[in-house]
């Protein structure tokens, strides 16, 4: 950056003052100001704007981390898009000749990112790209063949072996200011909260913002860690680290949860799978971006998918006769959240019992989890949807009964979100479970004796349905 000059950083996922890299080095070595910059800009997000509950995170979360920037003598500027004419406009209205952000690695974001750091050198303004949200850049590791990691376990070994993970970044103490302040839209202005009032239940839950995800890092440290392995499958149980809506907002940097847990002696090895796990959804999504809307297993494009619309409501909302499955789908509306092993169940039942096209599921999960991540959403629904990478995947097809009595043996959790279980109100199973579950096996049987479709007609086909979802999504 330019000696003193004033430097933009201009936030994305990153809505955090520890561990900052992007923050960091706008005030390392240089006495200049700092402009803190946040860009509304859906339309550049491709097809995957920020879903409905995730909307209601990030005005939460931007409130508290304009707060925050007060107190350290500073403010949160903010701006409506197109990114590249924001920043434009406000390195012409203080001087500034660097910008600073952290790198994103969504298809469409990674690409608008890129086309802004050209176009901001074209104009002699200094544009430097930081890692912050992953552990590991998802290039960084191949297998011997110089390829991608397909299989968990092998990228696992390799990113404990081979990745050494620094140390987190302190918070600035102070943030010098610029002579004069450029305009900054209001936070009501930009219209982030859903139109409908559901979202308005979520506080009961969530407390977005940085000083939250750090309490909530140590309440799960000293309370769940050592019993993670034997709880983290029972939905009734606050037994999970709820970091994920954090960790998506960058509220919390994965680099902090790794040494946090390098400090633990026993509990660790269960969440660090997870979070690795999260990183492996990166590397996939890197390396093959067309894994939002079509299988990583080609055969799949041509499996007997049934769009019954009337079967993807009643999943909506929780009406399907199936207790577990319900109780997950209400959990979801009521709180902008799901246990981990509940979503498992519920996407197994829409995609192997109701056959609905995964990318159903996963675009509705897209809207309504305050944790929606892109990487993450896309990897879990095609692994449980069997077209993902898993080795042999399609045959596990969850049991919700047998789930359920299993991790909710008291039925506290299925009661819980379900209290008409027993009344006359209740609806009977809108399918046969092992009926639908012979269907779908069958179904992929037949799959396997038909010829593989080519790349070109898999492209033209998502390219279809990504347009037919776009349209209803803004007549929504």
């Amino acid at each position: 950056m330019v000696a003193n000059g004033a430097t933009i950083v201009w936030l994305t996922q990153d809505l955090r003052l520890r561990d900052n890299p992007a923050l960091h080095a706008a005030t390392a070595g240089s006495s200049g100001p700092v402009i803190p910059l946040y860009i509304w800009s859906p339309q550049e997000e491709g097809p995957w704007p920020p879903g409905a509950a995730q909307r209601w995170w990030l005005h939460r979360s931007l409130d508290d981390l304009g707060r925050r920037l007060e107190a350290l003598g500073s403010r949160l500027v903010l701006a409506r898009g197109p990114i590249l004419d924001s920043l434009l406009s406000v390195a012409a209205a203080t001087g500034a000749r660097a910008v600073h952000w952290s790198r994103r690695y969504e298809p469409a974001a990674a690409a608008a990112q890129n086309a802004v750091a050209t176009a901001l050198r074209a104009e002699g303004i200094a544009a430097r790209v930081f890692e912050g949200a992953l552990l590991v850049r998802p290039e960084a590791l191949s297998s011997a063949a110089g390829t991608p990691y397909r299989q968990y376990s092998a990228f696992r070994r390799a990113l404990l072996r081979d990745a050494p993970i620094g140390s987190p970044l302190p918070a600035p103490r102070t943030l010098q200011p610029p002579r004069s302040w450029p305009d900054s839209v209001t936070l009501e202005s930009l219209r982030l909260l859903p139109e409908i009032s559901w979202h308005e239940k979520f506080a009961q839950s969530w407390s977005p913002g940085e000083p939250t995800a750090q309490r909530q890092l140590r309440r799960f440290l000293h309370a769940s860690l050592a019993r993670y392995e034997e709880s983290r499958n029972l939905p009734a149980m606050r037994a999970t680290s709820r970091l994920s809506p954090h960790l998506h907002f960058g509220e919390i940097g994965p680099r902090q949860i790794w040494h946090a847990l390098a400090r633990r002696r026993s509990g660790r090895s269960g969440f660090l799978s997870e979070l690795l796990w999260r990183e492996f959804a990166y590397h996939m999504l890197h390396h093959f971006p067309f894994l939002t809307d079509q299988p990583l297993r080609q055969e799949f494009a041509r499996f007997p998918w049934r769009c019954d619309a009337a079967r993807l409501r009643a999943w909506h909302k929780g009406l399907t006769g199936v207790p577990l499955v319900d109780a997950g789908m209400r959990e979801l509306w009521a709180t902008g959240w799901m246990h981990n092993r509940v979503r498992m169940v519920t996407a197994s039942f829409l995609v192997k019992n109701l056959m609905v096209p995964w990318q159903e599921g996963a675009r509705w999960f897209w809207d309504t989890l305050v944790d929606a991540d892109l990487a993450s959403n896309t990897l879990n629904w095609q692994w449980v949807a069997g077209c993902g990478v898993d080795a042999a995947p399609f045959f596990r097809i969850f049991n919700p009964l047998t789930q359920a009595e299993r991790f909710d043996p008291t039925g506290s959790y299925v009661r819980k979100w379900v209290p008409e279980l027993d009344s006359p109100d209740y609806p009977a199973p809108m399918v046969n479970w092992a009926a639908s579950r012979a269907a779908a096996l069958d179904a992929f049987r037949a799959l396997r004796q038909r010829p593989v479709p080519t790349a070109a007609a898999i492209t033209s086909s998502s390219s279809r349905r990504v347009r037919s979802r776009s349209h209803r999504a803004r007549g929504r």
